[in-house]
């Protein structure tokens, strides 16, 4: 079998179920962040990373799989039968979300994106994730959206700033601090 079909050169996608749709489809592009995301986390599992956030990362690329499957399924097709997110998901990253929310100091002020590769990197998906809940989002306005997908993206992106800091924290690293520049430079 070839990855390749031509398929698309029209400008269309095969979706789960029978059909085809634009790749400028909202579904689609919700799709298409979740994917990115994935391989955001994928690269940051190629960093030093605890073992306990590593494997949680690997459960959460697990479930991008599942999400993505989800917004790729035209409502009314035969292959809804496929998983779909549970409320037990969330449930799940909040619980990983105050283990290591207890292990850390408190904020005293807004954070920047750095310190380590890894928690730059975990900052990074971050963002990626909440641009996939924008687009998700944005689908759902049009669309059919399960609320527990959606709440499993909005707090998967609280997590994504947690391991941030815990890759910091870890590591020796302090979170690096945002200090406003004056008007005068």
């Amino acid at each position: 079998m070839r990855i390749y079909t031509r398929g698309g050169d029209d400008g269309s996608t095969q979706v789960l179920g029978p059909g085809r749709l634009s790749k400028g489809d909202d579904r689609v592009g919700a799709y298409g962040a979740v994917d990115e995301l994935n391989a955001v986390l994928g690269t940051v599992l190629t960093l030093p990373l605890a073992g306990d956030v590593r494997v949680e990362i690997g459960h959460v690329q697990a479930d991008l799989f599942t999400v993505g499957a989800e917004l790729a399924t035209l409502p009314g097709s035969a292959t809804a039968a496929l998983p779909r997110v549970p409320a037990g998901w969330t449930a799940r990253l909040e619980d990983w979300i105050d283990r290591h929310e207890a292990t850390l100091p408190p904020l005293q002020t807004f954070i920047l994106p750095g310190g380590t590769p890894a928690a730059a990197q975990l900052h990074l998906a971050r963002c990626v994730c909440r641009r996939a809940e924008r687009d998700v989002v944005r689908l759902a306005h049009s669309a059919s959206v399960a609320p527990a997908l959606l709440a499993y993206l909005n707090r998967l992106s609280d997590y994504l700033f947690v391991v941030a800091r815990i890759a910091n924290a870890r590591a020796g690293v302090d979170d690096v601090p945002w200090r406003p520049v004056s008007a005068g430079g």
